[in-house]
């Protein structure tokens, strides 16, 4: 029957990245913050940032989902001793990661001290691994996804979903940076790199 064949097509797994993008984006944009802090008050706002992370992960399990019940198939194993180097790339890559969120604000990251009402604000950071690159979540989380040591079909389609979503997602986030940040932000732009260090602008 054509109705099964498709709901196992490996193909569904970029459509489901990028329905999960367009909801992701469209949740994180200034307009739809505006019109759900005028939908629903001003107190509304405290909650915005830890109800979309919680609806971030959420949403992304049944893309995970997909990867696991459509049938797959072996593309690669990393051999030794390239696994151990492999391994230890990944490892300092999530130890990066780890420290870029650190230095982005952890808790504030995710919401939890605007739900408890403390008082926040956004800021320019350009110190530490942002003096480098002005994306560092993205590099070292996309290090990290491409040198899986086991790659499969769908998990490639996910990675090469994930890539796509994320160099347009950094995109859409500089216009919004710009948009609270300004000419700051736009001089930022011009003296550090994208998202690969020591790259041309």
């Amino acid at each position: 029957m054509l109705f099964p064949q498709v709901l196992l097509s490996p193909l569904l797994i970029p459509v489901a990245v990028l329905v999960y993008g367009i909801l992701h984006s469209l949740t994180a944009s200034l307009g739809i913050k505006r019109h759900l802090a005028n939908r629903f008050g001003e107190s509304f706002d405290r909650y915005y940032r830890l109800i979309y992370s919680l609806f971030s992960v959420l949403s992304l399990l049944p893309v995970a989902a997909l990867v696991l019940m459509i049938p797959d198939r072996l593309l690669y194993t990393i051999p030794l001793p390239y696994l151990f180097i492999t391994i230890a790339i990944q490892i300092t890559a999530l130890a990066l990661l780890g420290y870029s969120l650190k230095q982005t604000g952890a808790l504030q990251f995710i919401g939890l001290p605007q739900a408890f009402g403390l008082e926040t604000r956004d800021l320019l950071n350009t110190k530490g691994l942002y003096r480098y690159i002005r994306h560092p979540l993205y590099t070292f989380s996309l290090l990290a996804l491409w040198l899986f040591p086991v790659m499969t079909r769908n998990l490639l389609l996910l990675i090469s979903s994930i890539t796509a979503y994320m160099l347009i997602g950094a995109i859409l986030e500089e216009r919004k940076l710009l948009k609270i940040f300004g000419a700051d932000y736009a001089e930022y732009q011009t003296k550090t790199p994208f998202i690969i260090p020591f790259s041309k602008r």
